[in-house]
């Protein structure tokens, strides 16, 4: 039965000064945002794509991309990136951690990361910074657009983007003064405060500034009947992000950007009795991330025939993740059998790591001067550096062994070069072709004494081919070859001899074929985007796990739960996407995505906990449900009455490589009701309204001594329904 909803007394009075504030309000104070949301669907085919080294028209890129926008992020209220991206076509995470940052596309993805070699499939940038991997601290306060590009990147961010890029780009410095501020309150004892302000720094414009500054707390929907506290897994996040843009000359455009992110929040998310909201453990875990970063854009258009453009960024993160293994604590193992003894049972683990990274690029792209082929032809050459460097403290005690801390060094370096023409053919014909040439080397050591530097060189790239059909129809057919390297497993070297063999994976390679239709109707008031796909994945990288028995020094049997990354041979996808818009009146918005996605493995094997050989050849890909969709509606009075409605959800589908744990199918509604003005907005706004008990990430393995360790599903849970108001004031 479902926990009764109520509001507390903060949210009571803001709600009460909410409403007054609607019943005095000037009925005609909405016109001006009423006029802007219709020039915005007047803009909505030239939205651009700044993942893109060309910055291409979303209308005109020759592969399945999807723009959540400013005004869809402020219709819906979204507060961090968790809040939208259920709403995008065959995309899914895994709620392996406080906050998503492992992410799959089209069913291609890390599920988690337990040992520090980080190499992500899926590509994580926020304003040009490389956070692959560390996506918890997308904030979405004060954010432009949300970009979501699937199939492999490798003319772009090469092997971090085998499955897709997802990109964060936040509103920049604007020629005109402005500040504006928000706070929300609701249930969960949620509280956030948030504030930008933008505008000259100098009378000439040529010197702007935007800093924007966020802080979010809220208990974590848990309560801990051991410790009798409801904040064990409560979330505790600081962002703020600065920007410089500086017109040094007509020709020279310089950007500095400056990103803090401190998340200390709490991880006591999972129970013995897959109960969502109540748990025991006596020793809640931590999901901590500190992260400071920079990135430098300079951009030169001086030359006639070319343009010359330098990314730098910076990041170093600090981050921990620990959590109670045995999910209880020692009075309810105490009162349990085992074998006629009271049982003992208690598992710690924690990791600490530091992270830095390093990316330079280079890029030169030409001008219309510069186009060569007679005039026909665009160019683009660049080169691109990263470093990756990352130590690690793993703190695994299971009753008390072993009881040390194994210490990791991680270092990898990428050199890439790079080079992309699209070239006019007539007849309304445009052929765009790519290459990406990556070298990468790598070195691991830790305290096992396992030593690692695995090199390889890899390309990637693709070949598209586009027509305009007419003027409201644009068709495409695009083949994209994407890599991500081998790698290592870190294991402990108490592990049976059958671990052997698991110490090396290989590189996957994945081949996407691609033929989409970008259509607008009703003079652009409607606007579709759909995308057919056919991938094969070669020597695709799995993440198995096998709970194993080893007998300790003492004559003890442990049953430590082994995670490692193998091959798996070939898999196989295919589906569709489709993203639909229609402004159906000046008031009124329609919008939805739907996701259509088949996998299957291919040739591969594995051995249960009792050596018997599982074939999963045909059977789904993990965190790859077969449907996802969305469909939202935005109404909007002439007199400034708000109400967005919006549900997403997904079917079910597996939760792991290596075992049948399966999520049930879920839906998700939420609703925004409020009055805005050009000064001031007022909202009620509701989350997951039926609330729906829905799975973000399950296990299959024996956690409970008195039940002789036998397999069971364990099933973490997204949030409950929760209710809140949100006041904001902007000033010009």
């Amino acid at each position: 039965m479902s926990a009764p909803i109520c509001l507390s007394l903060p949210v009571k009075s803001t709600l009460t000064l909410a409403i007054m504030a609607v019943l005095s309000a000037p009925a005609a104070a909405k016109t001006a945002d009423i006029e802007r949301r219709a020039a915005d669907s007047e803009k909505m085919e030239v939205i651009v794509v700044n993942a893109d080294f060309s910055g291409i028209n979303l209308d005109k890129m020759p592969s399945s991309v999807t723009v959540i926008d400013a005004q869809q992020l402020e219709d819906e209220g979204a507060q961090h990136f968790e809040d939208v991206l259920n709403s995008i076509a065959n995309f899914n995470w895994s709620g392996g951690s406080s906050r998503p940052k492992y992410f799959q596309i089209r069913g291609v993805g890390e599920q988690e990361e337990y040992k520090g070699a980080p190499n992500s499939s899926v590509g994580f940038i926020m304003d040009d910074i490389d956070l692959s991997g560390l996506g918890s601290i997308a904030s979405m306060y004060d954010m432009q657009q949300v970009e979501i590009l699937r199939g492999p990147q490798g003319t772009q961010y090469g092997a971090n983007a085998l499955a897709g890029l997802i990109y964060l780009k936040s509103n920049d410095p604007s020629q005109e003064s402005e500040q504006g501020a928000e706070v929300s309150v609701g249930d969960d004892n949620l509280t956030t405060f948030a504030g930008f302000s933008s505008g000259p720094v100098t009378d000439s414009g040529a010197l702007l500034y935007r800093v924007s500054v966020e802080k979010h707390n809220q208990d974590g929907f848990k309560d801990n009947q051991y410790l009798g506290r409801s904040d064990t897994n409560e979330r505790d996040e600081f962002n703020a992000r600065a920007k410089l843009r500086w017109y040094a000359t007509d020709a020279l455009q310089l950007d500095l950007t400056l990103l803090h992110a401190d998340f200390d929040n709490g991880y006591d998310a999972w129970t013995l009795d897959n109960n969502g909201r109540n748990t025991t453990s006596d020793l809640p875990g931590i999901d901590s991330q500190q992260t400071t970063g920079a990135g430098f854009k300079a951009i030169y258009s001086g030359a006639e025939q070319f343009e010359l453009t330098s990314l730098t960024s910076f990041a170093n993160t600090e981050h921990q993740h620990a959590y109670d293994g045995d999910w209880s604590n020692p009075i309810y193992w105490a009162s349990k059998d085992c074998g006629g003894d009271a049982c003992e049972y208690d598992y710690t683990w924690d990791k600490q790591g530091d992270r830095q990274t390093w990316t330079q690029e280079l890029r030169v792209n030409s001008t219309d001067a510069g186009k060569i082929f007679s005039g026909s032809t665009d160019w683009l050459v660049g080169a691109y550096a990263r470093s990756l460097s990352e130590d690690n403290d793993l703190y695994s005690e299971y009753n008390t062994w072993p009881d040390e801390v194994l210490q990791s060094e991680y270092d990898a370096k990428n050199y890439a070069v790079f080079a992309q023409i699209d070239a006019d053919l007539g007849h309304s014909y445009l052929l765009s072709t790519g290459l990406r040439v990556e070298r990468r080397n790598s070195d691991y050591s830790d305290t096992n004494g396992d030593n690692f530097t695995p090199s390889e060189t890899m390309w990637g790239g693709h070949i598209a081919l586009s027509k305009v059909l007419s003027p409201e129809h644009t068709g495409y057919g695009r083949i994209a070859r994407g890599y991500k390297a081998g790698g290592f497993n870190m294991l402990e070297p108490s592990l049976p001899s059958e671990f052997d063999d698991k110490k090396e994976f290989g590189t996957e390679t994945l081949y996407n074929y691609e033929v989409g239709l970008k259509s607008s109707y009703l003079d652009g008031q409607l606007t579709s985007k759909l995308a057919l796909f056919l991938m094969n994945r070669i020597d695709q990288q799995v993440a198995a796990s096998l709970q194993t028995e080893v007998i300790d020094s003492n004559g003890e049997v442990k049953r430590p739960f082994a995670l490692f990354t193998e091959n798996a041979g070939n898999s196989r996808g295919y589906g569709a996407e489709l993203d639909v818009k229609w402004y159906a009146t000046e008031n009124i918005q329609f919008y939805s995505s739907l996701g259509w996605l088949e996998t299957a493995y291919g040739d591969y094997q594995y051995k249960d906990k009792y050596g018997a050989v599982i074939d999963l050849e045909g059977r789904d890909l993990a965190h790859s449900p077969k449907l996802t969709y969305s469909a939202g509606m935005t109404y909007l009075t002439d007199s400034g009455w708000f109400a967005n409605l919006n549900a997403s959800g997904k079917s079910e589908f597996y939760y792991s490589d290596s075992n049948e744990s399966k999520s049930d199918p879920y839906a998700i509604v939420n609703a925004r009701v409020g009055y805005e003005t050009q000064t001031w907005s007022a909202y009620l706004w509701g989350r997951n309204l039926f609330d729906e008990d829905y799975g973000v990430r399950g296990f299959y393995f024996g956690n409970e001594p008195d039940l002789d360790w036998t397999p069971k599903q364990y099933i973490r849970f997204g949030d409950p329904r929760q209710l809140g108001v949100t006041l904001s004031v902007k000033f010009m």
